[in-house]
């Protein structure tokens, strides 16, 4: 309802979905695993994705390799029979690494692991240092299970988190219970969810009551009641009464599956450090081969140093400068941070939204269902040559088809059916109000601008929080309606102050009073009343012009399009079961609770920071350590601790990034 009745409860809404918000919202279902585990690092393995039965051949391999190493270390073997010796252990843990490497030089991409290793362990057979070779291959091999296994158990972790897929469906067909898998159900059907089962679709119930756990999806503990007649939506936990309920759509469109499918597909968009070391590992691989390549000629050349000598220090230095660290860890730990978020009751729609939250400088604020509840009701009728009963008739016949919390606080203080045979006509106008006729009357219900373009006078100020009301032309009162502040409006403020954010800003179609009244309870440092919606897009360009970060808009999702679509991040408030608003915006916050705005801005500033560990603590020892091997300080046994004891010490520092800190 486009009310904006320049009171406390304007209509800021333009009943208009906000699809895509410009940021690249394409989803791809295909994938289930997170996708930063093939990312150019190219061991051979594709992290994350090997399964019980690989790790357990790879640990096969380790322990005979590692056998056979010994023994042919043991033997007093020499020429030919000890490279072949260590030929055989070399191959049963490097076959793959070899292969791997094969390949990719035959699709053209060559500067991965696989072939940094492979060149090194190759060249240390070449000059006769054998055990190395093996070594290099083996301990390249364990590695990769550490990371493997540490990346499957964050994956499975964050799975965890996100575990609201309903397994099963008690469906009521021929009049027996049938159990079947919650996509087999079709929209209409019957479903019984028993005590302790998770609700399998969205629907409606019809006989029963019951307490539902909700915080799988909103992050919060408190069970919410429901009754027969009140909608559920999936992944929530019945707990105490069988509950009978008709479920209102598949499961493709339920709850749970829409947010499932934005989680996994929020790895398909990548934040500008994620990107910035791809496209880093792309650069510095081949740049690494060619600086190995001059440290084993340029000594010898310029200085006639021996060839082998730099010829193994070159092959260290290929071990060192592998960039698996680094490609596997950033994208994990974002990924983490989403699946943080996702438990917390915020959904962040890409890795590249989690870092634009680390740089919030900005928050403007819708006000209706935002600051405050969004519920509203009458608190008193002044009618001007009409009794009150009647002037809250004609408002509430006016109001009659509109769905906005101020229609239904006229229509609930009318008290009466709606008796839509006497409504003739309705034209709504956003900014201004609606006009009807009703019984052969022109009535008009909304703000200052509206009486003043009907009646041709701006009415007296009656107070704060007024609907005003015109019938044929003649001004007829002023009914006065509340929206109370939310408890947690005004510390969430706060929280955005105490976190870095420079600006908090209100935006209303209120009257001056009213907004002036919510504005300086909740604290917001600019506010701006008796706004048209065009009007807020325009205060919106004008902050994104003076912002030294990024602009955050936090409405409802549903409107507000033109103001969300321009922010940098616009965030849904309020979305629980709400289909348009978990389509809408950047950021869903599933609860009411404007709090957890601040909540998603810490895991997005602890989640970079957890980024930028990695990428200081592996860039910084794989420097030291070349440059140790550059002048012959640094063995091999360093290099492989480099490449693979760097890369474990990453991933689980990236886990890390799944909990939030207090």
């Amino acid at each position: 309802m486009s009310h904006d009745h320049d009171h406390e409860h304007e209509c800021e809404h333009e009943h208009e979905h906000h699809h895509g918000h410009d940021h690249g919202h394409e989803h791809h279902h295909e994938h289930e695993h997170c996708s930063c585990h093939d990312d150019g690092c190219g061991c051979g393995h594709h992290h994350g994705e090997s399964s019980d039965e690989e790790r357990r051949s790879t640990l096969i391999r380790i322990i005979l390799g590692a056998v056979l190493l010994i023994v042919a270390w043991l033997l007093p073997l020499e020429g030919i029979w000890r490279l072949l010796a260590f030929l055989v252990p070399y191959l049963i843990v490097g076959y793959e690494t070899l292969l791997h490497a094969f390949q990719g030089i035959i699709h053209g991409e060559v500067f991965d692991e696989a072939f940094l290793m492979s060149v090194a362990s190759i060249g240390a057979l070449c000059i006769g240092e054998y055990p190395e070779a093996v070594a290099v291959m083996l301990f390249n091999q364990i590695g990769e299970l550490f990371e493997d296994t540490a990346v499957d158990r964050s994956r499975d972790a964050i799975r965890d988190l996100m575990d609201i897929r309903p397994d099963h469906a008690n469906v009521e067909r021929d009049g027996k219970i049938e159990t079947v898998s919650p996509e087999e159900v079709l929209a209409g059907e019957i479903l019984i969810v028993r005590p302790g089962e998770r609700i399998p679709l969205d629907g409606e119930v019809l006989e029963g009551a019951s307490t539902l756990d909700t915080s799988s999806l909103t992050g919060e503990s408190r069970p919410r009641r429901v009754f027969a007649g009140d909608q559920v939506i999936s992944g929530c936990v019945n707990l105490t009464d069988v509950l009978r309920m008709k479920v209102s759509g598949e499961y493709a469109q339920s709850t749970v599956a829409r947010i499932l499918d934005l989680v996994e597909d929020a790895g398909e968009r990548k934040a500008r450090t994620e990107s910035m070391i791809t496209r880093f590992a792309r650069w510095y691989t081949p740049i690494v081969c060619c600086l190995a390549v001059l440290l084993c000629v340029l000594p010898t050349l310029l200085f006639g140093q021996p060839f082998s000598t730099w010829l193994r220090r070159a092959l260290i230095f290929l071990v060192i400068s592998c960039p698996c660290a680094l490609v596997l860890s950033v994208p994990l730990t974002f990924y983490a941070g989403i699946g943080c978020a996702s438990k917390n009751g915020i959904l962040i729609k890409g890795s590249n939204l989690l870092e634009s939250l680390c740089a919030c400088d900005a928050v403007v604020f819708d006000k209706t269902g935002t600051l405050t509840q969004g519920s509203f009701s009458v608190t008193k009728v002044q009618p001007v040559g009409l009794p009150k009963q009647k002037l809250l008739e004609m408002a509430a016949h006016a109001e009659a088809h509109s769905t906005h919390p101020i229609a239904l606080a006229l229509r609930s203080a009318y008290g009466k059916e709606i008796e839509h045979s006497r409504i003739a006509s309705v034209h709504e106008e956003a900014g201004y109000g609606v006009e009807a006729v009703v019984d052969d009357w022109n009535i008009a219900v909304g703000n200052a601008r509206l009486m003043e373009r009907v009646t041709g006078n701006t009415p007296v100020q009656e107070g704060e929080g007024c609907v005003y009301v015109a019938v044929n032309g003649e001004y007829a009162g002023c009914v006065h309606i509340e929206d109370a502040v939310k408890d947690g409006a005004a510390e969430a403020i706060q929280g955005l102050r105490t976190l870095g954010v420079r600006q908090t800003v209100m935006l209303t179609g209120d009257r001056e009073e009213a907004a002036r009244a919510t504005a300086d309870r909740v604290g917001v440092d600019e506010m701006h009343a008796s706004l048209l919606p065009q009007d807020k897009v325009e205060h919106v360009e004008r902050l994104l012009k003076e912002k030294q970060g990024t602009l955050v808009f936090v409405g409802d999702g549903v409107n507000d399009a033109p103001v969300l679509a321009r922010a940098d991040v616009g965030v849904a408030m309020g979305a629980l079961g709400s289909d348009a608003a978990v389509e809408a915006a950047d950021v869903v916050l599933m609860d009411d609770d404007p709090r957890k705005l601040s909540v998603a801005i810490r895991i997005a500033q602890r989640t970079r920071q957890i980024a930028w560990q990695n990428i200081i603590f592996a860039l910084g020892v794989k420097i030291l350590i070349m440059l140790l091997g550059a002048f012959g300080i640094a063995g091999m046994w360093a290099a492989v601790f480099a490449d693979v004891g760097v890369s474990v010490i990453a991933v689980l520092n990236a886990t890390r990034a799944m909990r939030l800190k207090d």
